[in-house]
């Protein structure tokens, strides 16, 4: 019991700095997204490795970078991540905060619709209708609301195949992020020398309050992570599923209260389709756990 409330504790306070990291990269707004981008890829490194340092995980990373099978998994999770990384920090910066809870809703739904192409997975009805759902719920964002969604779609697909990625490299989180970001690292680098070499480069320029939230970059990439792996250890799939709805819920609250985005009776429309869709996935997830214990 004081192991599964320990799980719950770690899981939710993951969870909850991911949902409002969009405080963190508002305070960054003078800073590009590219920029920010590169300083969380560069930052991560020290973090992500003190932290199975003090976790006292096993120094998998090392040995990964002699598995040209596994490093070249890595090589694509990291361009994924990456990308993701981008399109929310670059939606912050550009008041789309609603669209970036949209793609995480999404991001369930349609991490079983690729389980169905890539893994040929069968599913329920219950799952079928709730991918319809999420299918109207985008559609009707085109047809009426004007213009594909393409963050939200960005986020959720970078997301899914991400996590797809990363299923199938058996590799532990921490240890995996931290090849991914040391494979990004010269990358993130060079260009941070290509900025202060023509004077662009945004540290040392705004402040020691904008150099220390470009450096904290790297904790709240991997704190999270780190607290999300301790969590899952100790909790059911079925608990994980339903606790990783705060992250966008968060987000979405934030963006309409905090932020005051424009929501109007169509969007709610849209994100209604998504949530209903998403209420019939933890029906299903209940159902498939009272059988297991049945």
């Amino acid at each position: 019991m004081a192991s599964t409330r320990a799980g719950v504790s770690q899981a939710i306070a993951a969870y909850l700095i991911w949902g409002l990291a969009p405080i963190y990269f508002k305070w960054l707004s003078e800073v590009p997204a590219d920029e920010i981008l590169a300083h969380r890829i560069a930052w991560s490194v020290p973090v992500t490795w003190l932290l199975i340092v003090l976790m006292r995980q096993p120094q998998q990373w090392l040995a990964i970078f002699r598995q040209p099978s596994l490093l070249g998994r890595l090589a694509i999770s990291a361009a994924l991540v990456s990308a993701n990384w981008f399109v929310f920090v670059w939606a912050i910066a550009n008041n789309r905060i609603l669209d970036t809870s949209l793609g995480y809703f999404i991001n369930p739904l349609l991490t079983i619709a690729l389980g169905v192409v890539v893994l040929k997975e069968h599913l329920s009805t219950l799952k079928w209708a709730a991918l319809l759902l999420a299918l109207v719920g985008v559609g009707w964002q085109v047809l009426v609301i004007g213009g594909v969604p393409w963050v939200s779609l960005s986020l959720a697909t970078t997301f899914a195949l991400y996590g797809l990625m990363r299923k199938q490299t058996p590799v532990s989180p921490l240890n995996g992020l931290m090849v991914e970001t040391l494979l990004l690292a010269p990358i993130a680098l060079a260009y941070l020398y290509w900025l202060t070499a023509g004077n662009a480069n945004h540290f040392g320029e705004l402040g020691w309050r904008t150099d220390g939230l470009l450096m904290l970059a790297g904790v709240v990439t991997s704190v999270p992570l780190a607290l999300f792996a301790a969590g899952a250890r100790r909790l059911t799939l079925t608990t994980m599923g339903f606790l990783q709805y705060i992250a966008p819920s968060c987000t979405f609250l934030l963006a309409i209260f905090v932020y005051q985005e424009p929501f109007s009776l169509t969007r709610l429309a849209s994100f209604a389709c998504i949530w209903a869709g998403l209420v019939l996935l933890s029906i299903e997830s209940l159902r498939d756990r009272k059988r297991q214990s049945g």
